[in-house]
């Protein structure tokens, strides 16, 4: 459970930091490409998939404010009949994709840092059931969210041989290499 917005906006930190090293790792011909299966978010191309963990930022966040799970804070999404309150997030070339990352982590951050940490403990209501969510889960949402489309991103990658970035700069062949060279001894001697 997070029980500060400092903390939750430290982890938060963390998480938007791999977004962008592993989008920003992407070559030239990511831009545009799309599977060959596959319909809504399993046809996205990576422009709108990076568009979608910028945006749904907002979508979270506005769940968390009280204000409803509402697209109202996002123009990410193409046939949107909402006036957002902000410009859209353009990703229509690569070289768009970090800044509209780092743009919405900063706006993100910026506006939750001004809500007290009591609203972490406050009830919000689901989209489509009886049940009700602590205001923290609504952000961890929010972290599994972006993660599970960053997710989506590198398999891609790896599908197209464009060397996706390991999160602990290790592959698994590479820890089971430790592993065996360690025999065994678990370090807590």
């Amino acid at each position: 459970m997070i029980t500060s917005i400092a903390a939750y906006l430290k982890y938060f930190e963390s998480v938007n930091r791999r977004d962008v090293r592993d989008v920003a790792a992407l070559p030239a011909q990511a831009e545009g490409w799309r599977p060959a299966n596959g319909e809504g978010e399993n046809a996205f191309t990576i422009n709108q998939l990076v568009g979608h963990i910028a945006g749904q930022r907002f979508y979270f966040l506005a769940a968390y404010m009280g204000e409803g799970w509402t697209e109202a804070r996002i123009n990410a999404l193409p046939g949107s009949a909402l006036r957002p309150r902000r410009p859209r997030i353009d990703v229509s070339t690569r070289e768009q994709w970090v800044p509209a990352l780092e743009d919405s982590a900063r706006e993100f951050g910026e506006t939750l840092a001004q809500t007290p940490d009591d609203w972490l403990q406050r009830k919000i209501p689901s989209i489509d059931s009886a049940v009700s969510f602590s205001g923290w889960r609504v952000l961890m949402m929010m972290l599994e969210h972006d993660i599970s489309h960053r997710s989506q991103i590198d398999t891609y990658a790896g599908m197209n041989d464009w060397d996706p970035p390991q999160i602990y700069n290790r592959t698994a062949e590479k820890i089971g290499q430790l592993a065996a060279d360690a025999g065994g001894r678990s370090g807590l001697e």
